[in-house]
Order: C-alpha cells, then structure tokens, then sequence
C-alpha cells in the first residue's frame, strides 16, 4: 500500500478540486444559463448535451492515457487545463458562448473525474484495500458536494456568479499541486507505448464488455445517471418555476444533497452483506429512483430537502459499492480504461433524457416530467434483479474476494497526521 502521506494528499486534492468544481456547476453554469442568461428547457438541454459530449469524449481519452501514464500525470495535467477554461467561463455572457467555454470545461473535467476513479488500485497492492481507499476518495468528493454548492450560494448571493469560476480555478491549482507530489506504481503494462492508442481504447471496450460483471455494473452506473439526465435540463426551472426561489436555493439543496450522500457511504460498511453484492446494487439502483420521486414530488423546500437526503442517502451506497465491484473484477492493467468506458455510459445516460425532457416538459409539466423518468430508473433497476443474482453466483464461483469481507479488514481510519 502507498504511503498514507500521499493518500492524504488525493483526498485533500479530490475535496478542493471538487468543492470548486461543484460551485461552479450548480451556480456558475446551470445558474447562469438559468437566472443570468434566462434559458429555456430547450437551451439548458442543449447546453447540457454539449457538455454530456465534451465529457464522453473527454472520459474517452483519459482512460488511454491513464493506463498510458498513470492516474498521476493525467490528473495534474487536466487540472492545470482545467483552470483556464473555468477563467475562460467569465468572459461567456451569451449562451452560445457559455455553451462552447462549458464544453471545453466539460472535457477537461472529465479526466480529473476519470483519473480520481483509477487512482485507488495504483495506491494499493492488496485487493482487500481497494474498499478502505476508494472510501476515503467517494468521502472527500462528497463532503466537497455538500460544502461545493453551499460556498457557491454565498458566492451568488453575496457577488456575482463569475466569481465562482474564480474559485474554481484557484481549487483546481491547489489539487494539481497536491497530486503532484504524490508517487504511484507504474503501469503495469510495459509495452504501453508500443501498441496504437486506438488499439489500446478497443483493448479497453473488449473488457468492459466481454466481462460479463463489468458489463453489469456499467449498465447499472448508467441506470443512475438516466434519473439524473432529465435534472440536467430541467432541475433549475424546478425550483426557478415551479418552487419559485432564486439561484442560490440550488446550492442550499445540493448542499443538503451532499450531506445525504456522506452518510449514505458511511453506512455502506454497516449494512447487511447481502446488500454489499450485486443484487444489493439492483436494489439500491430501484431505491435512487423513488429517492429522486421524493426531491421533486411537491414545491415545500421542507420536504424537497428530505427528498434530496434520502436520494443522496441511496447513491451514497450505491457509488462506492459499485466502484470497488468494478474495481475488483476488472484486471489492473484496464483500469483506467473500464473506469474510462463507465464515465461514457454515465454521460450517455445523461443524453437519452436530454432529447426528449424539453419535450415532455412542455407537454406534461416540469415536475411531472422529472418524477416519469425517475420511475422508469426505478423500474429497470428492479427488472435486473435476476441477472445481478446471476453475477454473484459467478463471482462466489471463481472465488472473488467478498465485499463485505473487504469492507470489515478496511475499517480502520486513515490519521490525517500521518
């Protein structure tokens, strides 16, 4: 296992890329687009489609470069670009322009993403430790989701919005410099640089496909970000049209949101082990779409802060749990090319909504609109029960390392002293 020193140092770096990441996704462009610009669904949906694009592409790209390089430079380096395009975000005072600058910022966010989800199997060589470190990594991007928006509330409320991009850019310093210092093991691969990228990113699709587990749990990390999808373009006239409250209630809730999902994490080593499991991820995968039922079911922001804790409270389990599932039946030298081929499934999940959410918002209302697609996941998630019992009986088979055993030898907490 890495020393704990440079452990520390990714979980402070993916807490203060991330706080500033958030801060300027939820008030710098969606708030914007929405209370600045005076977007309409369609011109959100747009934006979001753009951005959805950019960050597959980008996502992509990463996974080569991460099994190329390692996690280590990919990361620095995208949070160097990373920071000149949230300056360049300033200066988008049309939506064109913000859509172009958020694309640019949406592919070279992608990799920061898609590095920070291959990091934990260069840190460790024990599987049994994949669970203690991903933990640590999921519990500082959540905690930066609770922090992230609320900071940018106060940012909204108090200066202007581009300000936020400001923040964002001096975070994402910070975190390149943090990771910087930190030392991983090489690629294990040693011929990296002899074979084609393209080769390589089909090497990447073959095992994200042809292993029967990974394929599952990409399906089931897609199935999450379907219930997202319709959000992207409608959440901020949610609460603009619907609820009736300013920019900065989009922070507040997000805010609440991270929070949730904190303690969803933390309870994931307190849970029964036949939720540790991929039946376990098919059933908190039902669970995220009555989750999002509850967030935007009625226009009371008492009982939509409930809802948005008690969805956050769900894939605050589910997203370690199926990160350290992939993480333990995909082989090591594809990492960050299966981590890579999740994020694309993840924004592909976002687009599907996108082409239609403007739609039927029209015709059936906003919030209507956002409780169908959340009952559709819910749906989907509960018809694949019988292929996630499928995928356990398999791993227990070939003798894969149990997750709740993992999760019981990975309990002790990491001292940030160290």
């Amino acid at each position: 296992m890495a020393p704990r020193k440079d452990i520390i140092r990714l979980i402070i770096a993916r807490f203060t890329s991330r706080v500033g990441s958030e801060a300027a996704f939820f008030i710098g462009v969606w708030g914007k687009a929405a209370y600045v610009l005076n977007a309409t669904a369609y011109e959100l949906a747009i934006l979001m489609f753009c951005l959805s694009v950019a960050s597959i592409l980008g996502s992509t790209a990463a996974g080569v470069l991460i099994d190329r390089y390692g996690p280590r430079k990919v990361l620095v380096f995208a949070e160097m670009g990373f920071v000149v395009a949230a300056m360049a975000m300033i200066l988008a005072d049309t939506l064109p322009l913000l859509v172009i600058v958020a694309s640019v910022w949406g592919f070279l966010g992608a990799p920061v993403v898609t590095s920070a989800a291959s990091f934990a199997p260069h840190l460790v060589t024990d599987a049994s430790q994949l669970t203690k470190v991903n933990s640590w990594i999921e519990g500082s991007a959540s905690l930066a989701f609770a922090v992230g928006p609320a900071l940018g509330a106060l940012i909204a409320r108090y200066a202007h919005v581009n300000w936020i991009f400001v923040l964002d850019a001096i975070t994402s310093l910070v975190a390149a410099g943090l990771v910087w210092q930190i030392s991983v093991q090489p690629p294990a691969r040693q011929d990296l640089h002899e074979t084609h990228a393209l080769s390589e990113l089909r090497d990447g699709l073959k095992a994200a496909y042809g292993l029967r587990p990974v394929r599952y749990y990409l399906l089931m990390g897609s199935l999450v970000w379907l219930s997202f999808g319709a959000f992207g373009a409608l959440e901020p006239l949610f609460f603009r049209d619907v609820v009736g409250t300013g920019v900065e209630t989009i922070g507040w809730m997000n805010s609440v949101f991270g929070v949730g999902f904190i303690l969803g994490a933390w309870m994931l080593p307190r849970l029964p082990k036949r939720v540790l499991s991929a039946r376990g991820l098919a059933i908190l995968g039902t669970f995220v779409g009555v989750g999002a039922i509850l967030y935007v079911g009625w226009t009371d922001l008492r009982i939509i802060a409930f809802g948005a804790f008690v969805w956050a409270f769900v894939i605050g389990i589910l997203e370690p749990l199926l990160r350290t599932l992939m993480h333990r039946d995909t082989p090591r030298e594809l990492v960050g090319r299966v981590m890579g081929t999740s994020e694309v499934h993840r924004r592909g999940g976002e687009l599907i909504p996108l082409a239609i959410a403007p739609a039927l918002a029209g015709a059936i209302g906003v919030q209507q609109t956002l409780m169908g697609f959340a009952v559709l996941a819910s749906l989907i998630a509960a018809a694949s029960l019988f292929e996630a019992r499928a995928i356990d009986l398999e791993a227990h088979s070939r003798g894969a390392i149990p997750v709740p055993e993992t999760i019981r030898m990975a309990e002790e907490p990491i001292s940030p002293n160290l």
